[in-house]
């Protein structure tokens, strides 16, 4: 994955965290991550398993394919 999906990626599941009306914590918390690795999720600083993908997924309440919806 490239940084460019990878922050693309990023910027999406932080819009719809929004969206979802969560806080970083809450959102974490809900994923049952560490903070400081959601908010590196949403910086596009690291790869995604396909596992967190999932996850996130579920807490936001939409599907993995949509998280991707005009990235790739």
């Amino acid at each position: 994955m490239s940084t460019e999906i990878q922050q693309q990626l990023g910027a999406r599941i932080r819009e719809l965290r929004k969206i979802k009306g969560l806080t970083q914590e809450e959102f974490a918390r809900e994923c049952q991550l560490h903070r400081s690795h959601t908010g590196e999720i949403e910086r596009g600083e690291t790869n995604v398993t396909l596992s967190t993908l999932l996850t996130i997924a579920r807490v936001v309440g939409t599907s993995v394919a949509n998280l991707f919806k005009g990235i790739a």
